[in-house]
């Protein structure tokens, strides 16, 4: 979930993105694990919900009636490679993607613990029927209120909206096809009795298993979309190739239209100085990986959610310089912290390696970071990323350090690092957030390699 206190609720909503791909779009895209968007669909209260994929968009851009639908709903799921690209090109990573044939079976099989029905309605005469007994076969305790065809048992909004109603079904599934669903959603689901309605594309085929899913491996590799297109080739190909291409393009033209100099010149010199490390510094994070796993059990990468610009998690890179089970053991050193605040630091830490002291001593722990770097979550220069127990616990002025991207270094790194008490650290963050040049990043760059050589304040 999101770290800014303007932003309430178990679910993140993507601003950033929504307001550079979709400026006329006011719902909330959603951003959280599957989990927590299944408990927030399911809690009560009614709900319209969209998946979003490229093609969606595509739709969207020139389909007025269709955007006009797509911004009533409640709530939009991000769904495909395609939506996780553009993301990117905004620095940031989506937290899972809720594509409907994954997610409607995790849905359901809460529903089904809650005492919760479905109605399916949609696809081929048949369809619908087929896909309940799967889901029924898969999901114990499932209860199927009623289905219904789109083709002939589809003409007739009034007789559909009564035989829902009748069935008392608590969720509604539309399989309709993009833009039908939507449009069919956006006209009748103020008429229904259910809770949550959701538009959901070909995911009927699928559980009826008139469509093949794609091996896992190539899920896995978030290719399904291939598979799709090596199986409908003719109706698929413009859809995949010819409309992932010009949402892409669209995407990247619009963020080249909000990105300022400043920025593109900061993430010029992000790529430019983590690359280069990475190539020089390859024998030494060879070396360190080896040693690391010389001295103790476990692997030689280390890696831990931190708080990132905006408030958003991501998942950060170093090498381990604590024992395998240093995660378990925090609590029972919390109390010998070094550093006054919130941020704990102990010279005296005993979950500490041999190789992690020399690691730690000379920055090396802290090279990985170059990967979160050109994954777009962080930047060479920046406040340093904080753990999410922290920011649960930050005065609300602190905050404002969430406004840039966390560094590798940065003020408080080149200041001294843990002999720096958290209420300077912050201070420090905040004047550099404030002030941020391309000339200050070059001059903390230079400033960092004196504070490796000293090694104040590195443990």
């Amino acid at each position: 979930m999101s770290y800014f206190p303007t932003f309430d609720g178990p679910i993140t909503p993507v601003n950033t993105l929504r307001e550079t791909y979709l400026p006329s779009l006011r719902t909330t895209l959603v951003d959280a694990t599957t989990a927590e968007t299944i408990a927030t669909l399911l809690a009560p209260g009614r709900r319209r919900v969209n998946f979003m994929n490229a093609h969606c968009f595509n739709v969207m851009a020139r389909d007025r009636q269709y955007a006009a639908a797509v911004n009533s709903a409640d709530f939009l799921l991000p769904d495909g490679i395609g939506v996780a690209l553009a993301a990117k090109m905004t620095g940031q990573d989506l937290t899972a993607n809720l594509n409907g044939t994954d997610f409607i079976p995790a849905l359901l099989q809460e529903a089904a613990k809650l005492g919760k029905s479905v109605y399916l309605f949609g696809g081929t005469p048949g369809t619908a029927d087929k896909a309940a007994e799967a889901l029924l076969h898969k999901i114990p305790g499932l209860q199927i209120a009623g289905t219904r065809d789109g083709f002939a048992q589809a003409q007739n909004d009034a007789e559909i909206i009564a035989d829902i109603n009748v069935s008392r079904a608590d969720i509604v599934l539309v399989a309709l096809g993009v833009p039908m669903q939507e449009l069919w959603l956006h006209r009748n689901a103020p008429y229904l009795d259910a809770e949550l309605t959701m538009g959901v594309g070909a995911a009927l085929d699928f559980f009826a298993g008139n469509v093949m899913r794609a091996p896992s491996v190539v899920r896995k590799m978030k290719c399904e979309w291939v598979w799709r297109l090596a199986q409908e080739p003719r109706r698929l190909a413009k859809r995949y190739l010819q409309g992932n291409t010009t949402f892409l393009a669209r995407a990247a033209k619009q963020t080249a239209a909000v990105s300022t100099p400043a920025s593109v010149a900061h993430r010029i010199l992000d790529i430019t100085v983590s690359t280069a490390a990475l190539v020089l510094l390859s024998p030494i994070l060879a070396l360190t990986a080896l040693a690391i796993k010389a001295e103790s059990k476990g692997p030689a990468l280390f890696t831990q959610t931190r708080i990132g610009k905006n408030g958003r998690p991501f998942t950060m890179i170093k090498f381990r310089s604590m024992v395998i089970d240093a995660e378990s053991l925090r609590a029972d050193v919390l109390a010998q912290s070094d550093r006054e605040g919130i941020c704990f630091k102990s010279k005296s830490d005993p979950r500490i390696t041999r190789v992690g002291r020399f690691i730690r001593r000379t920055s090396i722990d802290e090279l990985p970071q170059i990967l979160n770097v050109l994954r777009g979550q962080m930047s060479i220069v920046g406040p340093r990323p904080a753990l999410p127990s922290e920011v649960d616990v930050y005065p609300k002025h602190a905050f404002g350090r969430l406004s840039v991207k966390p560094g590798i270094t940065g003020v408080w790194q080149v200041s001294g690092r843990a002999d720096v008490g958290f209420d300077q650290m912050i201070e420090m963050d905040l004047a550099y957030a404030n002030s941020r040049t391309l000339l200050l990043d070059l001059i903390l760059i230079g400033m960092t390699f004196r504070a490796v050589l000293s090694g104040r304040g590195a443990h």
